[in-house]
């Protein structure tokens, strides 16, 4: 049982980041260490979670008062109503800041769950156990935690560090190849907005990442968190260079939101064409060049991911997603504040390029140039 680890360091919090195959009996071990005045948890299952994993979990947690919540997971439930029904169970069963939420699922668990714990009597312990592509190269890394409202995706939320992470690629095994796209288009923003060597590294091994070849897996996944954390550690709380992480994410969520968070398109698809479509905004506000796209649009070909952004190469379409973006999070006044692309490796710093909602209708209509 090989296991990579990872160390997040600052100075609030240090946590690590455990990953490998067939690692979850090592849940045991650690838990005495890291909250050694625990009597009960509370394991906050996505209700995706094929049975034989809870009843490895369970097994190993017989030394504790344990309770079982399973959680219908979607971008609907991740809601304040369900935050608010949970609280209500956990403080009934009399939880308090030394017992533990354990979530085990994809990032809208991991979100939830690391929500309610930051919040629970001001904060309780928090063990991630992230089970698609997505959330281990994601939800599980920088300690966002937050649930949606009707105006928007993550717009109530709080910034809270987990005790541990415990990525197993074991789990990886039950995705289908929509929820295997859906983590990789993370792994992708992040050697493009980072590492050029890792793009072209990506440009070779992805089809091994898809085949689930365990080794190149976990290389790509560490090398991913990696490149997450850089950002994380110098900007916890998003104020100026953890923001490049967002790259693609404006137009993505605008997506997810207009289509009211239909399973048609997931979070990664919409990732996949917010980077194609702030790539071609690069080039438009001559901050990028023409090849740096065509390289981009090249590796979704040769693995047949262009079908993500096909829909997005119409300019009516395109402005449909405009009454979305003016509601970004990221945004801190009347403009649209957008991470652009430099070249494979390099983004524009942030709030460098906040662009007015008619500016950005004139910018559309040299979209289908690209």
């Amino acid at each position: 049982m090989k296991v990579q680890k990872i160390k997040f360091k600052n100075s609030n919090k240090d946590y690590s980041i455990l990953i490998g195959n067939n690692i979850l009996k090592i849940l045991s071990l650690k838990i005495k260490p890291l909250c050694p005045q625990t009597k009960k948890i509370a394991l906050i299952f996505d209700k995706g979670v094929p049975s034989k994993y809870k009843k490895i979990i369970l097994n190993n947690l017989k030394k504790y008062e344990v309770y079982v919540y399973n959680f219908n997971a979607n971008e609907k439930t991740k809601s304040i109503k369900s935050v608010s029904y949970l609280l209500n169970k956990l403080l009934l069963k009399n939880f308090n800041r030394s017992d533990l939420i354990i979530g085990i699922g994809g990032g809208i668990t991991i979100d939830f769950s690391g929500f309610v714990a930051s919040i629970l009597k001001r904060g309780i312990n928090f063990i991630s156990i992230p089970t698609t592509l997505l959330s281990q190269v994601d939800a599980a890394v920088g300690g966002k935690t937050g649930v949606n409202s009707k105006y928007g995706k993550n717009l109530i939320g709080s910034f809270s560090q987990p005790k541990l992470v415990i990525s197993d690629t074991s789990f990886l095994k039950s995705l289908t190849k929509k929820e295997m796209v859906c983590g990789y288009a993370e792994i992708l923003k992040h050697a493009v907005i980072n590492d050029k060597k890792f793009f072209n590294w990506l440009k070779l091994n992805t089809k091994y990442i898809f085949s689930h070849q365990s080794k190149k897996l976990i290389y790509a996944i560490k090398k991913s968190c990696n490149i997450k954390l850089f950002f994380v550690n110098k900007d916890v709380n998003e104020k100026n260079l953890r923001m490049i992480l967002n790259f693609g994410h404006t137009f993505a969520h605008a997506i997810e939101v207009k289509n009211n968070y239909s399973k048609n398109i997931t979070h990664g698809e919409a990732v996949l064409a917010g980077m194609i479509l702030a790539t071609k905004l690069s080039v438009i506000k001559k901050v990028c060049n023409k090849k740096t796209l065509k390289d981009l649009i090249e590796i979704y070909t040769a693995n047949n991911l262009n079908y993500s952004f096909d829909k997005y190469t119409n300019i009516k379409e395109i402005n449909k997603l405009i009454p979305y973006l003016k509601n970004d999070k990221k945004n801190n006044d009347e403009k649209i504040n957008f991470i652009l692309l430099n070249k494979i490796g390099k983004t524009t710093l942030p709030n460098k390029n906040k662009i007015s909602i008619n500016k950005l209708k004139k910018d559309i209509k040299f979209f289908t140039q690209y």
